[in-house]
């Protein structure tokens, strides 16, 4: 453990490395544990909270959130009795001081995160840093905004004979290099629906990239602003239009980019879920009624 006051989260992710934590094997998720819980927030729309998370806000006395990436309707309606606190523009050296001395001082701490810890959230470094200072954390799982967006369109992400895989990614940027971007790679296998992470402003390079690796410009694209909040909105277009009309929206804030044929939930084929295997005894064989035979 630092000294009081001081952290140093490098030392703390170098010193976990290879070292597989003995609660993997004694919780599961939506355990009560002890310690700080990261909560995923969800998309954005409150109810979208899980219960687990709900819950943990209730009796929360001090609540570190990710900013205006959690809709405040959320705070205003689960974190009423907490002391409230943006994670924004605070560096781990000043998080994880504030978020350990609370809880060693009695007080009930959450962490909450947007959507899910587990996409995106840089989660598990504060969580190191924490465990490092002796605090024990553990995650409550959310509702990521690809999920959102699915249902916003109405459509699944896996579609039979149209999309077996889902990619969850982001392009190049200032987190990613050129030789980390994927996304040509993974809407080139042609049955993968590729959910992007990024904010609009990205959006017409990302395409243009796309285009230039000789991508069918007509393959359905969809990016939904602000998923499930009070101001959503759905752009369709296509690899060599959607840049354009999102332009054309003005939004540059954050979008879930979905790219794919399953985007509009068109030309795919019945399961066998419901079909040949529904209708299959418990002993393999065919049975019209779905029971075994005496």
């Amino acid at each position: 453990m630092s000294d009081a006051g001081e952290t140093d989260p490098q030392e703390a992710i170098d010193s976990v490395a290879g070292n597989r934590d003995d609660r993997v094997y004694d919780h599961s998720a939506g355990d009560e544990q002890a310690g700080i819980p990261f909560v995923g927030a969800g998309p954005g729309d409150p109810r979208l909270l899980t219960v687990a998370g709900r819950e943990l806000l209730a009796d929360a006395d001090l609540v570190v959130h990710a900013g205006s990436l959690v809709n405040s309707e959320l705070l205003d309606e689960y974190c009423a009795d907490a002391e409230t606190v943006t994670s924004i523009g605070k560096d781990l050296e000043e998080l994880i001081p504030l978020m350990r001395d609370a809880y060693e001082a009695g007080d009930t701490v959450v962490r909450l995160h947007s959507g899910d810890p587990a996409i995106y959230g840089a989660a598990l470094e504060q969580m190191d840093a924490l465990e490092h200072e002796g605090v024990p954390t553990y995650i409550v799982p959310g509702v990521t905004s690809a999920f959102a967006a699915s249902a916003t369109l109405r459509t699944q992400l896996t579609l039979n004979e149209v999309a077996n895989h889902v990619a969850f990614t982001r392009p190049q940027g200032k987190t990613l290099s050129e030789d980390e971007d994927h996304i040509s790679e993974f809407v080139g296998m042609g049955d993968v629906t590729t959910c992007i992470y990024l904010g609009t402003h990205a959006v017409s390079e990302t395409m243009d990239r796309l285009l230039a690796d000789g991508h069918d410009p007509e393959t359905p694209v969809a990016a939904v602003y602000h998923a499930s909040w009070p101001d959503e909105d759905v752009v369709e277009g296509t690899i060599a239009t959607i840049g354009e009309k999102l332009e054309a929206a003005g939004y540059r804030a954050s979008a879930m980019v979905v790219v794919g044929d399953a985007v509009g939930g068109e030309d795919y084929e019945r399961s066998f879920l419901y079909g040949d295997w529904a209708n299959r005894s418990a002993d393999g064989s065919s049975d019209s009624t779905g029971e075994a035979d005496d």
